[in-house]
Parts: structure tokens; C-alpha cells; sequence
């Protein structure tokens, strides 16, 4: 009995489990797919902070079209360091959920990037606003703030308007 007791002592040993391996959490997919379902984030998608700028048309060297070549959203468009956050990736971003859309709408925090930027470098985004300064005044409390993003997948073409 004593050494069936003490072979099954040693078999996480034999079987090369530590007690730190044992004692890990368990993996819960059920509650990732819930937050992914919840955040629109693929699941085992990482949340990552950046800080936010942001833009509008009408100022120094913004255009009418984003370095994709489509036309610049607002509220939808963000500007990124193609390094960080490959160029047509979805972002998911929960400080811009219900802000107001341009149509009123409340935002659903769905970006797209397909914009860059001479400045935007690291953990950086620039948000574009719309049209003229006074299109920045819903997020300038957002303004040079640290921000939740979650890479919600990819898109083709440009983005809807």
C-alpha cells in the first residue's frame, strides 16, 4: 500500500508537473467568447492602451482621403503607426462608445484604420473628427488621453460611410 501511495506521490513528478503547472487558473473560453461578444475584440484578443489625438479636415495637411486612398470617415477613420496596428484593421474602442456620430446616432466604438500620420509613432492613434475644429469638441475630453483598443478584426476596401 505505502508504495502505491508513494508511486502516485511522484507521478505529477514522473509526468513533468510542477506544483505551479497545477495551480495555474483555468483557461474559461466561454466567458472569452462572452467578452469578445460583448467588445466585438476576437477572443484572446489582448486589450493594449494607446494615446489618442485627434484630427479634423480643414487643418495643416489633412485631406480628403486617407493613405488607402478612400475617403476619410468621420468619427469611423483613425490614423496609426502601421508598425503597432497593421492598416485596415478594425478597432474596437470602449472610451468611444456612445459618443455622438455626426448623424446623431450614439457610436458603437468601431474605427477603422486606414490612415497614417508623420506623427503617429508607438502606441499612438490620431481620431479623425469631421469636418472643421468645432467637429472635435465631442471628444476633447479623449484628447492626449490613454485609450482602450482591441483589435477587432480586418476589413477590405475601404470603410463604410
Amino acid at each position: 500500500m505505502r508504495r502505491r501511495l508513494a508511486a502516485l506521490a511522484a507521478l505529477p513528478l514522473v509526468l513533468g508537473l510542477s506544483h505551479s503547472a497545477q495551480a495555474a487558473p483555468p483557461k474559461d473560453p466561454i466567458g472569452d467568447l462572452i467578452v469578445s461578444a460583448l467588445t466585438g475584440a476576437l477572443p484572446g484578443t489582448p486589450e493594449f492602451s494607446v494615446r489618442a489625438t485627434l484630427y479634423h479636415a480643414g487643418a495643416k495637411g489633412v485631406g480628403a482621403l486617407d493613405s488607402l486612398g478612400c475617403r476619410v470617415v468621420a468619427m469611423r477613420t483613425v490614423a496609426v503607426d502601421t508598425k503597432v496596428i497593421p492598416r485596415r484593421t478594425r478597432l474596437f474602442i470602449k472610451e468611444t462608445v456612445g459618443l455622438p456620430m455626426p448623424d446623431g446616432t450614439a457610436h458603437d466604438g468601431y474605427w477603422y484604420a486606414t490612415d497614417t500620420g508623420g506623427a503617429i509613432k508607438g502606441q499612438k492613434i490620431d481620431l479623425f473628427t469631421g469636418h472643421g475644429s468645432s467637429s472635435m469638441k465631442p471628444l476633447l475630453a479623449l484628447n492626449l488621453a490613454k485609450l482602450t483598443v482591441a483589435k477587432a478584426g480586418e476589413f477590405k476596401g475601404c470603410p463604410p460611410v
